[in-house]
């Protein structure tokens, strides 16, 4: 990082810490969601890296969704069991073979036969045993605590094996009392997807009425050109592009919130921080200077909110 850059943060620290809160109204402040959980410190989409996000002060807290064998949303972020839980110890017969790969994927196996998987070692030794948590037991863990940032993951492939993502969803809501506003003060939700007919069906055939975001690649850019992001505020509330965007684009936010929509990228981790020396010097820089509402970070503890 240069010399300059490193006085800019200096000055932007004091911006954020004075300055108020000039954002989308998605979000009541510069707003800090953790990236599956605390997942710089804990196994992703465990218990144990959703209660340390929470001690560390996230706002939301992440939850990639899956749905099991016999139709059960897990908290998961891939298709498949193999990176992150013991599946090839305990099943190593029920792979499928893809060109010259194995895959345990999720939708082959019940809950309970996933219950049984350590879904911890991978990490450290120090979570062997952590489970693969089901939506709603991260909602009775994370509700009332902070906010719940849901991502239907993959609706399209689930929706081949004959499954209904969006109906699962909307129907937890309602049990939960989450699909509405109302629910926003005690349990505020957030729903993302890179699926942007995921997010179409939540608003029109299912009348969710809670925030809904549409996740971005870097490959996807051209969707943020200022025509198209007048098209995605007719079904969403907010974009989550990939940070390398709004980093080549500055204007990207401006367009954005000319729009109506709210702007928060992902994902700002210790782990790859770019040019800058730290991770909270990342994040610093984006929330101050490029004007996001709300960042993805795998480093709750280091999210600048003062």
């Amino acid at each position: 990082m240069t010399r300059r850059m490193a006085i800019l943060l200096l000055a932007l620290s004091f911006e954020i810490a004075l300055l108020p809160f000039v954002g989308h109204t998605q979000y009541q402040r510069k707003t800090l969601i953790a990236h599956r959980g605390a997942s710089a410190y804990a196994p992703e989409h465990t218990v144990d890296a959703y209660r340390l996000a929470m001690a560390q002060g996230a706002d939301y807290v992440e939850q990639d969704l899956q749905i099991t064998k016999d139709g059960v949303l897990v908290c998961l972020h891939d298709l498949t069991l193999e990176r992150t839980t013991n599946v090839e110890d305990i099943y190593p017969d029920r792979f499928v073979t893809e060109g010259s790969q194995r895959h345990w994927y999720v939708a082959d196996f019940t809950l309970a036969e996933i219950k049984r998987l350590d879904a911890g070692s991978w990490f450290s030794d120090k979570f062997k045993g952590a489970q693969v948590p089901t939506w709603q037991e991260a909602v009775d863990l994370v509700k009332g605590n902070a906010g719940l940032y849901p991502e239907t993951k993959a609706p399209e492939v689930y929706g081949s094996r004959g499954f209904d993502m969006e109906n699962l969803l909307v129907e937890s809501l309602r049990k939960n009392n989450l699909d509405r506003p109302q629910s926003e003060e005690k349990a505020p939700l957030i729903i993302q997807s890179f699926s942007a007919a995921s997010l179409k069906r939540l608003k029109s055939e299912f009348n969710v009425q809670v925030p809904l975001v549409l996740l971005v690649e870097e490959k996807d850019r051209d969707l943020l050109a200022p025509n198209r992001l007048q098209e995605i505020r007719k079904y969403a509330t907010g974009i989550g592009p990939a940070k390398e965007i709004i980093d080549q684009n500055p204007p990207v936010v401006v367009y954005a919130h000319d729009a109506g929509l709210s702007v928060t990228p992902y994902t700002f981790r210790s782990a790859s921080t770019g040019l800058f020396k730290r991770v909270r010097d990342e994040m610093e820089y984006f929330l101050a200077h490029l004007n996001v509402d709300a960042v993805f970070t795998d480093n709750p503890d280091q999210f600048p909110r003062n």
